[in-house]
């Protein structure tokens, strides 16, 4: 009967630390922080596209094959 007991505890112990694993959580975040970055970059280029592209055109004219 203690050795029921006891497998019973070592199952309940495995099955609470497999839904406290935090590795979805660690995804989400992964997902929201890349999603600030892309609309801060989005918003870099909507903001200074003009001039990002007219300065990106300089330097292609300048490179050889340009």
């Amino acid at each position: 009967m203690i050795r029921l007991v006891a497998r019973w505890q070592v199952f309940v112990s495995g099955a609470s630390n497999a839904l406290r694993r935090q590795d979805g959580q660690t995804m989400a975040e992964y997902g929201i922080v890349l999603a600030a970055i892309t609309i801060v970059v989005v918003l870099a280029l909507m903001t200074f596209g003009t001039a990002v592209s007219d300065q990106i055109s300089g330097i292609a004219s300048i490179l050889p094959g340009g």
